[in-house]
């Protein structure tokens, strides 16, 4: 998830100048040892991969429901097949009701400060539930247990290891909330109002190798974590509403008009933005199959862990289509309203999602999915399999970053499927790290990108109040969650590519891990035993410090003393984080050179002095000149012309 302007409200506060505070390193080995268990089971291997055991459990939704917009409730009936491939029988599953956190005693709503944050959600009744049946093998229970944002449903039988299937069906019903907590929600807009709509099922938690049933409750800043299935949803809306949703339209010719039936078949073999529903004709009955009473939009998607869906009589709605490395095609579309028109604004959508998933695809691993939609919606920015909600306020270089970073989430966690209520980086730094590239990527760097300036954010490194990367993101200060979550995430990837690894083994050993954990559930020593694995280092000094610690980085450059022809030069490291020293030395004449010391010169001490000959004189040393780290002190990293001669 992400939300622009929140993260550079954040972002604000945290780049105030801070007093400089150095530690000196105590011990040296502890920086190359490892604190983590990094060892591999039957589960999961030392070597990054799934183990021979690896399990995965699978939910298939079948999901018809109705919208209401006179009271702006949503009536559904849910029929979930779950397949255990756990090696234990089940007695019973956990599923999450989110509807339950604008509840006015959820956990999440008593946890919310007095003034209020972003999570901040009406107060409704939540969900009610009905008819719920639990079938194994021949048996029907209907017992069951609401607990705040989650319920155990219990089976008769067990529900067998090893591929045995439940069967669970039930009705529901909720009222759509106006503020849903920045993530769903209601906007009233000139021509009425668009219904976002995501966290709307009841749906099955995921039972691992790591906690079983993964059961933590919906509070606000941790978002999901889900299993892979295929969801098979009807949605019945007013005849002049447009429903975009996550996957591919099954009916476009039952619900559309035959001219924009038309307009649709053409932007799914064009690459320039088709207008399927230009702003003369918001709202036209004329544009829909039906002229009055309601219709059922029918979409799918496979392998998905979510859906969501927008519906709204204010669309505008444009099209085009994007291609794929293999060839593959499929159908890159925006929906939004008036007030948000303009080649500054969201005529331009369509253009960014396009880009966006044709990037990652060739970039990195290729999209899986027939469809991706960007809605205009009062939500900052939220990604769901396929769909984005980004704030219809969103222009020029804020709407390139909220429909990329959104649209990247398709990779993390929706290819790569972390859990995002513990693990936030995996899914949010990832996702900002190759959304750096893209940028930089998209027209030539037409927008700017925060990360080619890391430097900017040393006041935060420095303060007293930071915290960690692995802090849980529902524990975490809120003024620190666009760093710990986002930027220092990101950052650290940054450093491995362009400084640590060097881009072809770190791309190799990144799209690995890709590869090898799609639609799968990595954990982070998962990820860190991947990569050393892949790209053949032991990083253990950069992962322990960097992602589960507060520590910086400060490389300095102590002395350059010239003897009897060859040059001393002494670096210091005065930070918590050792690094390999790279050094561009310029000489009197102008030329320059590269020279790079090993990060193991630091199991030796705080101290390295390197011999080395020049066969012209030296100008200047600058340690890391690209400005790669986010080193807290960068006075010491040069060392001018002062050479001193014994």
């Amino acid at each position: 998830m992400n939300k622009i302007h929140f993260l550079f409200s954040v972002l604000g506060l945290s780049l105030l100048t801070l007093p400089s505070a150095f530690a000196q390193l105590d011990n040296n080995q502890s920086q190359f040892d490892e604190f983590m268990d990094r060892s591999g089971n039957v589960y999961r291997s030392a070597s990054g991969k799934p183990g021979p055991e690896y399990f995965q459990n699978e939910a298939d939704y079948t999901i018809k429901a109705e919208l209401n917009p006179e009271t702006h409730i949503i009536r559904g009936q849910i029929t979930m097949t779950y397949t255990n491939n756990s090696p234990e029988d089940l007695d019973y599953i956990w599923m999450y009701l989110e509807q339950n956190r604008f509840t006015e005693d959820s956990r999440g709503t008593l946890t919310t400060p007095i003034g209020g944050n972003r999570y901040d959600g009406d107060p409704l009744e939540g969900v009610k539930i009905s008819n719920l049946k639990a079938e194994v093998r021949r048996s029907t229970s209907s017992k069951h247990l609401i607990s705040d944002t989650r319920m155990q449903v219990f089976f008769d039988k067990p529900l067998k290891a090893d591929g045995g299937e439940a069967e669970v069906s039930m009705n529901f019903e909720f009222e759509v909330p106006v503020n849903g907590m920045d993530r769903m929600g209601r906007l009233s807009t000139k021509n009425g109002e668009i219904y976002a709509i995501a966290q709307w099922f009841p749906q099955v938690a995921v039972f691992d190798d790591i906690e079983g049933w993964n059961v933590e409750p919906y509070l606000g800043a941790g978002e999901f974590y889900y299993d892979y299935g295929e969801f098979d949803v009807e949605i019945t809306v007013p005849h002049n509403y447009l429903v975009v949703a996550s996957g591919e339209l099954q009916n476009p010719k039952d619900v559309l008009s035959s001219e924009v039936y038309d307009r649709y078949k053409k932007a799914l073999e064009s690459e320039e933005t088709v207008t399927l529903i230009s702003s003369e004709e918001i709202g036209d009955p004329a544009m829909f199959d039906k002229q009055s009473g309601t219709q059922t939009w029918h979409y799918k998607i496979e392998n998905s862990r979510d859906f969501a869906f927008a519906t709204s009589k204010a669309f505008i709605w444009d099209a085009a289509q994007f291609v794929l490395p293999s060839g593959k095609t499929g159908l890159a579309h925006s929906a939004y309203p008036i007030e948000s028109n303009g080649q500054n604004a969201w005529s331009r959508s369509t253009e960014y999602s396009k880009a966006s998933i044709e990037y990652y695809s060739k970039k990195w691993y290729e999209y899986p999915y027939p469809a991706a939609v960007n809605v205009a919606a009062d939500i900052g920015g939220m990604e769901y399999p396929g769909l984005n909600f980004c704030s219809w306020k969103s222009t020029g270089a804020g709407l390139w970053g909220v429909t990329d970073h959104e649209f990247g989430h398709n990779w993390f966690p929706m290819i790569v499927g972390s859990n995002e209520r513990r693990y936030a980086w995996m899914d949010e730094g990832f996702n900002t790290f190759i959304n750096y590239y893209s940028t930089k990527a998209f027209n030539e760097g037409e927008y700017p990108t925060r990360l080619n300036q890391p430097r900017t954010l040393t006041g935060w490194f420095l303060s007293e109040e930071r915290e960690g990367i692995d802090t849980y993101p529902d524990v975490a200060n809120l003024r620190n969650l666009g760093m710990i979550a986002y930027y220092k995430p990101a950052l650290g990837l940054v450093t491995l590519r362009e400084y640590i690894l060097g881009e072809e083994r770190f791309d190799y050993a990144f799209k690995s891990y890709i590869e090898t954990w799609a639609f799968k559930h990595p954990q982070p020593k998962d990820f860190f035993n991947h990569i050393e694995n892949a790209a053949g280092e032991n990083l253990s000094w950069f992962f322990e410090a960097w992602f589960y610690g507060t520590g910086n980085i400060d490389l300095a450059i102590d002395s350059l003393r010239k003897r009897e022809g060859a040059y001393y030069l002494t670096v210091s490291n005065r930070g918590d984080i050792p690094m390999p020293v790279h050094m561009q030395i310029t000489f009197e004449d102008g030329t320059t050179e590269m020279k790079s010391l090993p990060v193991e010169i630091w199991q030796r001490g705080d101290t390295w002095t390197h011999k080395f000959e020049a066969k012209k004189d030296i100008k200047s040393i600058e340690i890391d000149p690209e400005k790669i780290l986010l080193d807290v002190n960068f006075s010491n990293d040069s060392w001018p012309v002062n050479i001193y001669k014994d």
